[in-house]
């Protein structure tokens, strides 16, 4: 189970990783190299990681979430 400390943890860690990413994506000392995330990635997940805080902040004032549902009735 995922906690609002927990995800508030992941949210920072990616926003770190899309700071790191933006001074650039890749660099080499000597013969070695490293080459950082796809900045695309880091977005989607920081999305991911908003919409999870978000949501655990609601339930952890209302104590649930109400989620509406469609559905279109059909006559066979």
């Amino acid at each position: 189970m995922i906690t609002l400390e927990s995800a508030k943890q992941h949210l920072q860690a990616w926003l770190d990783a899309e700071l790191a990413c933006s001074t650039g994506q890749s660099y080499s000392i000597g013969s070695r190299s490293l080459t950082r995330a796809n900045l695309s990635e880091i977005r989607q997940q920081i999305n991911y990681w908003d919409n999870k805080v978000k949501e655990l902040e609601i339930l952890a004032q209302k104590g649930r979430i109400k989620r509406t549902k469609r559905f279109i009735p059909r006559d066979l």
